[in-house]
C-alpha cells in the first residue's frame, strides 16, 4: 500500500470512527484474516458427547480433548537454547498441572483465593468445558435467533489440585483487558463485539457484566490502577483515546481524546495494548509502537516525549514485553522516589503482519532496552537477548529478576503468523553487567506462541497457559494445536538444594488489617535448616497482574525497607517499612516475600490501605 493510498484510508477511517454503528462493518485496518471471526455455530452438548464423560443433560464438566495427529514439520521447527552446564547453577524445571484447562488461556489473572481465572472468547465456538444446559447463554451472533451456546469460555482453575470450575460469560471477553480493585476483585473490561464497551466485576468468580459502561469500543486497550483505586483504559482499535472505568451501572458519556494513540496507529495498527505504567510521582507511561510519553492524567496533560525506540515495533500485532523493574525503597533518604526505570524486550519488524498474509515470517527483534523515566535527559540502552522473540511473556520473580518466556522467533501476533516456537525461558538479572544479564534456563516441551499466558503464583512458581493461533478449537490438520495444557515451570531458585532452607512466613503472625502507607509492618519468619542475617534478607512484595497477549498489566514488585531484623535461632522477627503513598503502590492485595540468600518463601497475601 503506497503513501497516498494510506492517508486516503485513514482519512475515511477518521471520518466515520465516531460512528458505531458504521465501524461495525467498515475495517480498513481489519488485521485479522475475513472469515476468521467466527466458527461453527456454538450448539447443546449431543447425547454422544455427554455419555463420552457419565454426563447427564443437567451437569457440566470437561470434554476429553481430541486426538492431534503426528506434528507437522512447522510445529517441530522450534528453538531451543543450551544451557550451561559449566557453571553448576540450577536450571529450573517444569511439570504438567493438568492436561485439559477445558479453555485455553488467552487471559490469566492469580485470585487470591488458590484459583486462577483463565478466559478466552466465545468467538471461536466450542470449547471443552461444558455449561449446564440450564444455565446455557444466548449466542447473539448465530445465524438462527435464540440459539444457545452452552459451552464455557472462562473458568476458575484451582492451580494447587488442577481442579475447574467452569464460569459463564454473556459478552463476548476476545482480547480484552482487566486489573484488581482495592479489595481483590478482578475487573475485566472491553473486549469485541457486544464486549467492546463491557465492564465485569468478577468477585468469587461468577462475572456480573455491564455491556455499555464505556463510551468508547475497548478491543486490544491497556488498563491501569490508579492511586485512588479507580482504574484508567488506553486505546483499542480505532479508540485513540482513553477513559475512566466507571461505577457499576454507571455509562461514560465521552472519553478523553489522546493524539498520541492516533499518531502511532500504522496501515496494521502495531500500538494496541499499550504499556501503561503508573510511575511514583503519579504520572503515567505509556508506550505505543515506537514511542513513549509521559501523561499526567489528572490535568489531561503530555507532560513530555520520551525518545523513540527505534528497530521496529513493540505493540499488537508487534507483541514485544515490557515491565517496570523493581522500585527499591531501601536507602531512600528524605522519603525520595525510587527512580523508575522501563524495559521492552523483542517485538517484530513493523511490516511483519503485512508481509505474514503472504507466507512470510520476518525475524522478531533480539533488541532489548530500558530507560530510566526520572532523568528527562535519559535514552534507551539496549542489548541483545540470545534470540528475538515476540509475544513472549515477562514475569518479575520475588527476587527481583526477570523471567522470559514462550512466544515465538519468527512473525508476529495473529491467527497462523508466527513460526519457531522458542520453548527456552531466559532468566534476566537486571544488576548484573551489561553482556551477563540473560542466562538461558531449562525448555519447555510445548509451544506457546498466540493467546498464551503466565503468571507468577504465592508459592513463586510460575504458572503457564494457553496458546490458540487457530480462529476455533482445532486439535489436527494444523500446525499448532489449541493448547489446553497448564504447565508449572520452578525457576532455579527453587532448586532442591537452594530450596531447603527456604525461608518461611508465619502466617499467624500477619497483622490482621493489613498494611498502612507510610506505618512499619511487623511480621515474623524461620529458616528450616541454616540461620541467616540481615544482610541476607529482603523483603519484597508483588502486585498479581492481569496478563493477556504477551502484557502483565499492573505488574509491579516493590523492594520494602526494613527497620528492624531480630533474630533467635531460625526465627526471626522482621520490621519493615510500608510504601510511603499509594503512587507507590495502589491500594489492593499484594504478594509479600521474604527472600533470604535469593531464594524466595511462599508468598503471604497483605492488603495496603
Amino acid at each position: 500500500m503506497g503513501s497516498s493510498s494510506q492517508a486516503a484510508v485513514l482519512a475515511m477511517l477518521l471520518l466515520i470512527s465516531s460512528s458505531t454503528a458504521q465501524a461495525s462493518f467498515f475495517d480498513p485496518f481489519n488485521i485479522f484474516r475475513a472469515g476468521d471471526f467466527f466458527g461453527d455455530e456454538p450448539t447443546p452438548p449431543t447425547r454422544s458427547e455427554r455419555e463420552e464423560t457419565g454426563a447427564s443433560a443437567d451437569t457440566m464438566g470437561l470434554t476429553k480433548v481430541p486426538p492431534t495427529g503426528d506434528p507437522s514439520k512447522v510445529s517441530q521447527d522450534t528453538i531451543v537454547l543450551p544451557v550451561d552446564t559449566d557453571d553448576d547453577k540450577p536450571d529450573g524445571a517444569w511439570s504438567i498441572v493438568s492436561d485439559n484447562s477445558g479453555v485455553s488461556a488467552m487471559h490469566m489473572a492469580v485470585m487470591r483465593h488458590g484459583r486462577a481465572v483463565m478466559f478466552d472468547t466465545s468467538t471461536t465456538g466450542r470449547s471443552l468445558m461444558r455449561l449446564r444446559q440450564d444455565n446455557c447463554r444466548v449466542d447473539p451472533r448465530a445465524k438462527k435467533p435464540g440459539t444457545a451456546d452452552c459451552w464455557a469460555h472462562a473458568v476458575e482453575f484451582d492451580y494447587a489440585r488442577g481442579a475447574i470450575r467452569p464460569l459463564k460469560i454473556l459478552t463476548d471477553t476476545w482480547c480484552s483487558s482487566g486489573a484488581f480493585d482495592a479489595d481483590g476483585n478482578l475487573v475485566q473490561t472491553g473486549g469485541y463485539f457486544d464486549g467492546d464497551k463491557a465492564v465485569s466485576p468478577c468477585s468469587k468468580c461468577d462475572w456480573k457484566e455491564h455491556p455499555r459502561s464505556f463510551a468508547d469500543g475497548r478491543w486490544y486497550a491497556t488498563q491501569q490502577v490508579l492511586p485512588d483505586g479507580r482504574f484508567i483504559v488506553f486505546g483499542g482499535r480505532r479508540s485513540f483515546s482513553y477513559e475512566f472505568v466507571p461505577k457499576p451501572g454507571l455509562t461514560n458519556h465521552q472519553s478523553i481524546p489522546l493524539p498520541f494513540l492516533r499518531e502511532t496507529t500504522d496501515d496494521v495498527e502495531n500500538n494496541l495494548y499499550p504499556f501503561v505504567n503508573l510511575l511514583p510521582d503519579g504520572s503515567l507511561f505509556v508506550f505505543a509502537n515506537d514511542r513513549g510519553i509521559i501523561l499526567d492524567h489528572r490535568a489531561e496533560l503530555v507532560i513530555r516525549e520520551v525518545p523513540p525506540l527505534l528497530g521496529g515495533a513493540r505493540n499488537y500485532p508487534g507483541s514485544a514485553m515490557s515491565a517496570l523493574l523493581p522500585l527499591d525503597l531501601r536507602n531512600k533518604l528524605h522519603g525520595a522516589d525510587p527512580e523508575p526505570e522501563v524495559i521492552i524486550c523483542g517485538g517484530a519488524p513493523k511490516t511483519a503482519f503485512k508481509v505474514g498474509e503472504n507466507n512470510t515470517f520476518l525475524p522478531a527483534l533480539k533488541d532489548c532496552a530500558r530507560i530510566n523515566l526520572a532523568n528527562p535527559g535519559s535514552r534507551w540502552a539496549v542489548e541483545d537477548m540470545p534470540v528475538g522473540r515476540v509475544m513472549g511473556d515477562m514475569l518479575i520473580l520475588p527476587t527481583g529478576d526477570l523471567l522470559i518466556l514462550s512466544g515465538a522467533a519468527r512473525g508476529c501476533s495473529g491467527w497462523g503468523f508466527a513460526r519457531q516456537p522458542v520453548l527456552t525461558p531466559l532468566l534476566y538479572t537486571p544488576h548484573a553487567p551489561m553482556g551477563t544479564r540473560f542466562r538461558p534456563l531449562v525448555a519447555s516441551t510445548i509451544a506457546r506462541v498466540y493467546h498464551s499466558t503466565a503468571a507468577l503464583l504465592p508459592d513463586a512458581t510460575v504458572l503457564v497457559a494457553g496458546g490458540n493461533t487457530n480462529a476455533a478449537y482445532n486439535f489436527s490438520g494444523v500446525d499448532f494445536p489449541t493448547e489446553v495444557r497448564v504447565e508449572r515451570f520452578a525457576p532455579p531458585y527453587l532448586d532442591r538444594a537452594l530450596a531447603a532452607n527456604r525461608p518461611v512466613i508465619d502466617a499467624l503472625s500477619m497483622p490482621g488489617d493489613g498494611m498502612r502507607y507510610g506505618a512499619r509492618f511487623a511480621f515474623r519468619f524461620t529458616t528450616p535448616v541454616e540461620p541467616v542475617v540481615e544482610a541476607d534478607v529482603k523483603v519484597t512484595m508483588y502486585a498479581p497482574p492481569f496478563t493477556t497477549h504477551g502484557y502483565s498489566m499492573n505488574q509491579r514488585l516493590l523492594v520494602l525497607s526494613m527497620s528492624l531484623f531480630v533474630a533467635n535461632g531460625l526465627g526471626y522477627a522482621v520490621t519493615v517499612d510500608a510504601p510511603g503513598k499509594p503512587e507507590l503502590a495502589p491500594p489492593g492485595f499484594y504478594l509479600l516475600f521474604v527472600v533470604a540468600k535469593d531464594v524466595p518463601s511462599a508468598a503471604a497475601w497483605v492488603k495496603i490501605q
